[in-house]
């Protein structure tokens, strides 16, 4: 008799019953019979499916070795061989020879072509001293090499007029690596010596008026199509002179060309486009390389041709498209150790230069505080980008970067000047296959006690990844009334904002 009054098993049923559910047979083997595979006889597996205990066994297994294969790895260094070989070696020999017989001031003031067409008869007449004969290929490649070492930048020409490429990385006059496509690879360019990679480092910085040597051994500087340098130079560097150079696309990219990419969904262009448009405060919030700069010259498209715009940089990378902009750019200290011009600075005499927008290139410090004066004090629609891998920690950022100032002011004041100031927090990231998306677009609402309240608009969901390592994803909607639809209501475009979250 059971606890419920009634018998156990079946044998105290009446006939014709059913049995209830708590007497079924249970789905298992006892010790003399044959276990019956998962799902017992009622679901049978496929044929070829394999266990789930299997499956997960296998991936464990196939992550197992590839962590055994990286950790058994030895890795060679690569030597450039064949073509590019043969012709740098000839023109070891036949540089030297040309310095004789050129004079350096009458060849500077020549272009690329006219200086070509001299320079020909005289390789020519080099190389038939040294007894070397080239075909036709040869020689254009020869020439090409000497003109890019006497008046642009050595072996640097060849990867910056490359357009797949959009990162150069110079690790001593030996080693080279390239970005192509979010992949790293090394490049087949190799520098004389570690006093040639020096020269050349010197003749970028000395463009722009900026010096690099001994006393200063870190230098930002710029090209002259906008790529973006950074040169560190012995003793800081133990492996010789160091450049990072970040290539930025000719063409101009809009936020339709991000989301032709798969940057961003339609309805997040369309967000983006309506807070460009309708002068929102904007902060693009993301890692080294995740595309900031990009996405800040791409909204700034959204900016009213009439507006004027000033940008302020410590190397001036941006590219904006409209006509009346004006560009800043800060002024590192002199020997003594005087007359430096700080961003913060900067932002100070922007103030009375009647800008309509004031956009930072990118925020490190205690001139955070003078941007949110500015978005407070009538210059709405300001932009500017800081490093921080949500939009949480970026309002965080925001915070401990003013309090890293000499600024006294409690931790509360600073975060509602944050919550007043700031309308969307923009966050994009480098995914691990090479891709940029946009994988945040969050509202800061408020204040609420002393916590700044967001509310999160879009966000890029992870889903999974294919054989081939390319990352898979969604972008979703949280389908939320946004908070900033007054600002677009101004504008007119409130109906538009509104579908596009929903």
């Amino acid at each position: 008799m059971s606890a419920f009054g009634r018998k156990n098993g079946i044998s105290g049923m009446a006939p014709g019953a059913r049995p209830s559910f708590g007497v079924a047979r249970p789905m298992k083997a006892s010790g003399n019979e044959p276990a019956l595979p998962n799902g017992g006889d009622q679901f049978p597996p496929v044929p070829g499916e394999l266990s789930a205990e299997e499956s997960r066994g296998n991936l464990k297994g196939d992550a197992l070795s590839r962590l055994a294969d990286r950790a058994n790895a030895v890795h060679e260094r690569t030597e450039i061989g064949g073509f590019e070989a043969s012709i740098h070696k000839i023109k070891e020999q036949v540089l030297p020879r040309l310095l004789e017989r050129v004079d350096p001031e009458a060849a500077s003031t020549l272009s690329k072509e006219e200086l070509s067409e001299e320079f020909r008869p005289i390789i020519m007449e080099v190389l038939t001293e040294l007894k070397v004969t080239l075909n036709r290929r040869e020689q254009f490649a020869l020439e090409k090499v000497l003109i890019d070492e006497l008046l642009g930048f050595g072996p640097l020409e060849e990867l910056l007029g490359d357009p797949d490429v959009s990162d150069i990385m110079v690790n001593g006059p030996d080693q080279t690596y390239i970005e192509k496509k979010g992949k790293l690879q090394i490049a087949p360019i190799k520098f004389r010596d570690e006093q040639h990679l020096f020269q050349i480092a010197q003749r970028i910085v000395n463009q722009v008026g900026r010096r690099v040597d001994q006393t200063t051994p870190l230098a930002d500087a710029r090209l002259k199509d906008g790529s973006r340098v950074n040169v560190i130079v012995p003793p800081l560097s133990l492996r010789g002179t160091a450049i990072s150079i970040r290539k930025f696309s000719e063409k101009p990219i809009t936020l339709d060309t991000l989301k032709s990419f798969g940057s961003m969904s339609e309805k997040m262009c369309t967000v983006l486009k309506i807070a460009g448009a309708c002068r929102m405060n904007i902060v693009i919030s993301g890692g080294t390389g995740s595309g900031k700069t990009t996405m800040l010259n791409a909204m700034s498209k959204m900016i009213d041709p009439g507006e004027r715009v000033l940008t302020i940089e410590d190397a001036a990378e941006l590219r904006l498209q409209q006509p009346h902009w004006l560009p800043l750019e800060t002024r590192p200290p002199n020997l003594e150790g005087q007359g430096a011009i700080t961003i913060g600075d900067l932002v100070k005499n922007a103030l009375r230069m009647r800008p309509d927008r004031i956009i930072l290139g990118e925020i490190r410090g205690a001139e955070c505080f003078d941007l949110l004066a500015a978005m407070n004090t009538g210059h709405d629609g300001s932009m500017c980008t800081l490093h921080a891998n949500s939009p949480r920690e970026c309002l965080g950022r925001m915070e401990n970067m003013i309090l890293m100032g000499d600024i006294k002011i409690p931790k509360e004041a600073i975060s509602r000047q944050i919550a007043e100031s700031v309308d969307l927090v923009v966050q994009v990231k480098r995914l691990r296959d090479g891709s940029r998306r946009t994988t945040n677009i969050t509202e800061v609402i408020g204040m609420e006690g002393d916590v700044i309240v967001t509310q999160e608009l879009f966000n890029f969901e992870y889903l999974e990844e294919t054989d081939d390592g390319k990352i898979i994803g969604e972008y979703r909607s949280s389908g939320l009334r946004p908070y900033t639809l007054e600002k677009a209501r101004q504008f007119g475009f409130d109906q538009a904002y509104l579908e596009a979250c929903l």
